[in-house]
This record gives structure tokens, sequence and C-alpha cells, in this order.
């Protein structure tokens, strides 16, 4: 199963070979010089040059025609003579000038190096509380500032110090949204991806049509109830040929037209067990709220969460013309509901172990499997090709396909329809008018807490990252992210592969046949960083990007953005892996490990100030982005990327001695933040295990690669104003990555479905664990952050 875990300089070497070779002035003078001594040789030969000389210093031993009076000698002599003096005076006024200007380059030099010492400083000063003791409670003494100051906007969920970086590359990208099409042409991605954006904010026009767009779709779809086709009526044709409205022409609609899981998700993607091959996969899925327990009303706030569901299904569908709405939100929910008591939680054991939910069956094995779907039909039609009944499907979710064969078969086909139109209006309807979007958000804010919708400009960003990323991303880059950055990042990398390749050799846990097998993970471990090198050749850009666009039809460009990506994928069903590909665009405010390309991403949008500033100290850089690098290399050996080999096929590299002992210092951990809480909520430690077991290990490989760093470079120079030394700026930069203020109310989701544990647990599990910490902060054995019993994975 793929999973991620969640950030000129051709033009300057251009002018440099172009000014520095055939033009430049240095090469004009010296051809001067030698051109005018050249001439001056060849117009006299060398006795005539000495007999002038001779005449002019006497004039008495020869009785020759003097050429000039002794006046005029008298005066060229002195004119020669004032002539060398200036140049005496020129030379010594040009070596002072060299030298002032080596001295003012050196001088900018050191004092943008002060500048950027006091920019750090400040940053850092501001956000800690120095009244807290670091010992007592990290989290807050490195955030205490921060959180004094800041406040949650009326738009968000949440606040922190990493949600200001992307407020300030969102700022970068809607200001190259706005900027005037370069390339014209009919194929250009660069026309393609603002013309989108200025659909999408010409709120005007998305008024007008209003609900016209989606009832269009509905139509296409045969309407509610199973709604006959009007007369010549194109909804439910296929060509000429008349298609009769039935169950499985809706199932085919939703997943190979509209790309929205109904009853279960079908997608093409990496053969866990065989890497460089792609697969036809199928897992659980078709719940339209985050969590399956939020169908169940277990408790007081998932019952006002399913009220407010309800409250939106019945709006959105009497907004689109249903009948007798409260009645089919009402049918729809049950179905959801029946669907949600076998759909297992994704932090369930059985979610976890990978190896036993894999299954490779033939088609004709699925068919018996699940017999209540033409399976067949449906994945033909998707695939435009006629699959052999033995083509090879991996299913992840035998049991729940079985069970839910059975609820299809004894499902009204009128529920089902219904089902299956909601899913999609629920997947299209933020893309509507304002009244629509305005239902939405009354929803968002029963739940979570937000007060204000997402203003249109940012919401509008957001759609074009996720229909254009590459073609903004490529724009992104090329402004705002330089060659010199992507390599003193790619270096960081090296030295925190390192770090951790020493930790394996070091470790007393695991022997000596599973150290050599994860060392050979990590020499095989792919990174990229900043952006796919694809990106700098702008035809390349126009070819992911198919599809028309116009200004005055945001939804419709929508809709070509999503048929365009289905055929995409579905091209992709029999061909060799590229492990190359990225899955998020340059301009992405993460960063990523997937266990099945054994590939680590750092996409430009996350190595921005002030996770990351070239020209910040190297403490502060490893404790911000070498905390997160070193946080996605560890996934690769947690509980979910161990599980795969370095190639990145689905493979027990471990021996049984050696995993037997892995889990048991993961369960450490997972009892460690079990006892964490939140608002009177308590950590899922088992949820989030995997993030826990890559935050604990990225600290200590950033930490232990800025070592290496110091031995080898030398001791940096203090921050002005600050007591602090560098090791422990290095913790508190760690700590500060994640500043974050949450609304109460969106917590309770928070701890439910989030695989990260809350922002501080992050931080005082991960320093607390830490031996190093402890002596850097000068902590007494036994209190809060240095306790005397430890967990450690790696």
């Amino acid at each position: 199963m793929e999973k991620t875990y969640s950030l000129t300089a051709h033009y300057d070497e251009f002018q440099e070979v172009r000014y520095g070779g055939r033009y430049s002035s240095s090469t004009l003078s010296n051809g001067m010089s030698l051109h005018l001594g050249g001439s001056l040789d060849r117009g006299m030969s060398r006795g005539q040059g000495r007999r002038r000389e001779r005449g002019l210093a006497c004039g008495t031993a020869v009785q020759v025609e003097p050429r000039w009076s002794r006046r005029e000698v008298c005066l060229l002599s002195g004119l020669v003579f004032a002539a060398g003096v200036c140049v005496i005076l020129g030379c010594m006024l040009t070596l002072k000038f060299i030298s002032t200007d080596k001295g003012d380059a050196q001088c900018s030099q050191d004092c943008a190096q002060r500048r950027s010492l006091l920019r750090a400083s400040r940053f850092v000063q501001a956000n800690i509380d120095p009244t807290v003791r670091p010992c007592h409670d990290f989290y807050t003494f490195a955030c205490g500032g921060w959180l004094r100051r800041h406040g949650i906007p009326e738009d968000k969920l949440s606040y922190g110090i990493i949600t200001a970086i992307g407020e300030q590359n969102q700022q970068k990208l809607q200001r190259l949204l706005l900027q005037p099409v370069q390339r014209h042409g009919p194929n250009s991605a660069d026309r393609k991806v603002k013309e989108f954006y200025r659909s999408c904010v010409n709120i005007k026009e998305i008024d007008h049509l209003g609900a016209g767009p989606m009832l269009e779709v509905i139509e296409s779809c045969g309407g509610w109830d199973l709604a006959a086709a009007p007369p010549g009526g194109a909804g439910w044709e296929s060509g000429s040929v008349p298609v009769r409205p039935d169950f499985n022409e809706m199932l085919f609609r939703t997943q190979g037209v509209y790309s929205t899981a109904v009853f279960f998700s079908l997608t093409v993607n990496v053969d866990d067990k065989n890497s460089s091959r792609n697969a036809i996969r199928i897992d659980q899925e078709g719940l339209t709220l985050p969590e399956r327990t939020l169908y169940l009303g277990q408790d007081e706030d998932s019952v006002k969460i399913l009220t407010a569901y309800k409250a939106l299904m019945e709006r959105l569908l009497s907004m689109l013309g249903a009948q007798n709405a409260t009645q089919k939100s009402r049918e729809i929910l049950d179905l959801e509901t029946r669907l949600a008591n076998i759909t297992v939680s994704e932090f369930d054991e059985q979610r976890k172990d990978i190896s036993s939910m894999y299954n490779r069956i033939t088609l004709k094995q699925l068919q018996r499997m699940a017999p209540s779907l033409h399976w067949k039909r449906l994945l033909d039609r998707i695939f435009q090709e006629n699959l052999s009944e033995d083509e090879e499907i991996v299913v992840l979710a035998t049991d729940y396909l079985q069970k839910v064969s059975s609820i299809i078969k004894t499902t009204s086909k009128r529920v089902l329809h219904n089902y299956m139109l909601w899913r999609v209006v629920a997947a299209l309807s933020e893309n509507l008018s304002t009244a629509f979007r305005s239902t939405i958000h009354e929803f968002s804010r029963e739940i979570d807490g937000t007060e204000q919708q997402l203003e249109l400009g940012r919401l509008c960003l957001s759609q074009a990252n996720k229909h254009f990323g590459m073609a903004l991303g490529a724009l992104f880059v090329q402004q705002h992210f330089s060659s010199y950055s992507r390599t003193k990042v790619q270096e960081l990398v090296v030295n925190i592969k390192h770090a951790l390749d020493l930790r394996l050799q070091e470790l007393d846990w695991m022997d000596d046949q599973t150290k050599e097998a994860a060392r050979a993970k990590l020499q095989h471990m792919m990174v990229m960083t900043g952006y796919p090198d694809f990106l700098l050749k702008p035809e390349l850009i126009d070819q992911e990007y198919g599809f028309d666009v116009n200004e005055k039809t945001y939804f419709k460009n929508i809709l070509n953005s999503i048929k365009y990506n289905i055929k995409l994928s579905v091209k992709k069903i029999h061909k060799e892996v590229d492990k190359t590909t990225w899955l998020l665009p340059p301009q992405a405010l993460n960063a990523y490990y997937l266990p099945n390309k054994n590939q680590m991403v750092f996409p430009a949008g996350i190595l921005q100030p002030t996770l990351y500033d070239p020209d910040f100290p190297q403490s502060l850089n490893y404790g911000g982005i070498g905390a997160i690098i070193g946080h996605e290399l560890t996934h690769g050996y947690d509980d979910w990327g161990g599980q795969y080999d370095r190639h990145g096929n689905l493979k027990q590299w471990w021996t049984e001695a050696s995993y037997r002992k892995f889990q048991k210092k993961a369960e450490c951990i997972i009892k460690l933040y079990d006892n964490f809480t939140v608002y009177n909520q308590r950590v899922n430690g088992r949820l989030t295990l995997g993030e826990n077991i890559a935050d604990l290990g990225g600290l200590k490989l950033a930490y232990y690669a800025y070592q290496k760093w110091v031995g080898d470079h030398g001791p940096e120079r203090p921050l002005p104003g600050l007591k602090y030394t560098h090791e422990q700026l290095l913790f508190i930069a760690f700590a500060q990555n994640w500043c974050m203020k949450r609304r109460s109310q969106s917590i309770y989701l928070q701890l439910l479905t989030d695989k990260h544990a809350p922002e501080h647990c992050r931080v005082i599990g991960s320093v607390s664990q830490f031996d190093e910490f402890g002596r850097v902060f000068h902590c007494p054995k036994g209190s809060p952050m240095h306790p005397d019993s430890k967990c450690s994975v790696w």
C-alpha cells in the first residue's frame, strides 16, 4: 500500500561566459596594448631608435639639422615628467581604490553575516519564554513568547510558525498568478494555470450559474431516485447507443468519470510486493465523514458532528432539487452507517500489518469474492481495454469487500443510487456558488469552530495547487528557490544519512544480519530536493495539462482536470513504475517518505525561512529542517516503512529476534504517548506510533549530524544578545517548528483521525527521551524533561 508521510542560476552562468569571454573590458584593453606596441616597433628600426635617442641627448657632437629648438625640448621634457608623475599618482590611487573595494566587500560580507545573525537572534528570542524552566516544560519555554503574541485567524483551525511560512509562500504564489501570461500558446501551462485561477476568483460568474453546473451532473447520472432521462436527453447515452440507468452504470460514473470512491477505492499504483510494476488496487472506502466511529454516536462530540452532517446533507439535497430531502438524507446516512460498521479504523492493528492486508488475486477470484458487482465490465470501461479474467488485482480489504457485496445485494437500488450521487455532490459542491460554500462553511463551523470562510483568493490558490501543482511550482522555483539552497540542503541530507548509518552500526539490540539490510536500505534510499528537473523545461510542463481551460467556466475546468487525471492514471496500468515521480508539487509546505519506492522528497516550499535559511546558523537549520529530514528518513524504519526493503518491496528483511526487540521498544513509545492528554482527552499512542518514532529519531539524527558539521567546520559564532549555546539552539529550533495554537473544537477530530500527536506532545515526547538534551540543558536526573527511564528505538 502506498503511504506518504507528512517542504536564474542558468541565466547567470550564461552571462558569465558571455561577458567574461568575448566582451570583457580586460580583453579589449590587452588587445589594444599589443596592437599599438606592435605598430611602434614595426614603424622604426632598432638603429633609428638609437640615433634619435643620441640626437635628443646632445645636439653638438654631429652637425645635423635639429628638429626642435631647445625651448621646445625643455617643454617636452617637462610634459613627459608631468605625465610620469600623473601615471604614478594614478597607479597609487588605483591601488588605494582596489584596496578600499576589497575592504568594502569584506565589510559588506561581514555586515550581511551580522545582520543574518541578528535576525536569527531576534526570531529565537521573540518566541521563547525565559521565565519557564526548559527542564520543566521545554515546549512552553521554546514557544511561550510566540503563543502569547498570536491568536488563531478566524478562517483557520490552527495557527503556528509553520503556518506563517505557508502564508508567505501563498503570498508569493498569488503574486505569480496575477502576473501577465508569458507563454500564450494553446498548450501553455503558464496560460492555463492563470486562466484557471481567474475563473475561480470570478465569483460573479460562478454565482450567476448557481446550482446549474451540478444539476447538469445530476441529470447526466439519471437524477435523484433514478428518474427517467428526458426525451432526447444525452445524460444516459454512450455515443448513439442508449445506456440503461442502472447500478453498474452509476458505479462507473462515480469511479471512472468523477473519480469519487463509492463502496471501495479503485486506484492504479505501485504493487507493494513488486515495486517495479503498477497494479490495480482496491481498498475499503466510501464514508463521507473522516472516521467510522463518528457514525456510531459513541460520545457527545460524535453525536454533534453526526447531527451537523445530516443537516448539511438535507440542505444540499434540497438546493439540488431532491424531493423529500429529509427522507433521502436519512436513507443515505443509514447506508453509510452500515458501511462504517464493516470498515476497519486506520489505527486498528489490522491496518498496521500490510503483509496480512495484501492479497493479489485474479479478476475471476474477485468476482467470486464480491459477486454483487460486475467487476470485469466496470474495469473494462474504466481502463478502456478488454482485461483478461486472469488479470491480477491487489485487494487490501478482502473481508470488507465480501461484506459490502452483501450490503449492495440487500439494499434498494434507489438508495444505492442516491448514495452514489450524494458522494459526487459532496466532492464537487465546494466549487459551486456562494450559497453552497456558505452552507458547507456552516457545517465546518459547527464541527471545528472555524469562524470565517477562507478568503476567495486563498481558496482559489488552493484549487490551483490541487489542479495545476507543477505548473504553479515551476513559477515558484524560478523566483523563490535558488540552486545554491538546493545544493546546501543536499549536503545537509548527506550528513543526516551519515548520522543514521553510524547509529545503525552502534545499535546493541539489532543483530548483524538486520543491520546489514538496514544499511543497504539507507544506501539505496532516493532523496529528491526542491523540484523535479523537468520543471526547467516549459514544453514538458505543458504535457502535464492536456485539457481545456476557460476563464468563464470554473466548474467545467474542474471536471476537465478530473477527467484528464483519470486518463493519466489508467495509462499507468501494465507500465513500469517511474520512481522519480513526485506526489507533491515543489511549492508544497510538506515533506514525505514513500516506503514502496524507498524515496524521500523535500519540496522547495518547505525549504524556506524559518525552517531553513542558508544565512542562519547551522544549529538552527539542523534543528529546523534537519530534524524534519531526519524524521522522514526514520520513517523508512518505523512500524509501517520498516516492512519494506531497500527496493520498496513488501518483504521481511528483519530477523525474528531483531523485530521482536523493535516491537518491544515501540511498545514503550506507545505507552509514553498514551499518557499524554489534551483537554482531558488521551492521545492515541498506537495511532501516532509511526510519527512518534520518526520525531524521536529525527531529532537525534539532526543533533548527531550537527556534531559532525561542527567537527568539519569548527564552532559557530554565538548569536548576539542570546546566552544559549548552539547545541541548545538546535533543540530550541526543533521545538519552534511546532509552536502552534489549535481551536479546542478541532482537538477531538485531531486526536481521532490525525496520525501526528498534538504539537506540544511531539516536542516534549522527543526531547524528554534524549539523554543529550538533559546534558545540554543541565537538567537534573528525574526532572520532567530528563526522566530516569527513557524510550529509544533509533
